[in-house]
């Protein structure tokens, strides 16, 4: 006798645990370059800080960490969501406002970026 398995949720399995793996891993090689960097200067002062980020490789660096910070926290604020607001309206309601507050804060960062 075989039985049917349902999957039911939002993605849950393998992807999302490698995919919250990968961005980490991002992320902390982005906060040691960026460690590195400051420890190095100096004297930390606007004139170091804004030419750090005037290459272009620290740039798209940026960017990657940007976009996988954004990555990162939208699945776990997800799974939080999908783990502990049962009511499906309200679940949905709080994970449209935080795929539009996470665009619109990515949005925002690289605005920033670019225009130093």
């Amino acid at each position: 006798m075989t039985t049917k398995r349902i999957v039911v949720g939002a993605h849950y399995g393998l992807r999302d645990w490698l995919a919250q793996r990968i961005t980490a891993c991002i992320l902390f090689v982005y906060t040691l370059v960026l460690l590195g960097w400051v420890l190095t200067l100096p004297e930390l002062t606007y004139g170091n800080w804004a030419g750090m980020f005037a290459s272009g490789w620290m740039k798209v660096l940026t960017l990657l960490a940007l976009l996988s910070l954004a990555w990162h926290a939208w699945i776990g604020v997800r799974d939080v969501y999908m783990d502990y607001i049962k009511p499906t309206a309200l679940r949905l309601f709080l994970q449209v406002a935080t795929i539009v507050a996470l665009a619109g804060y990515a949005i925002w960062a690289v605005n920033i970026l670019w225009s130093v």
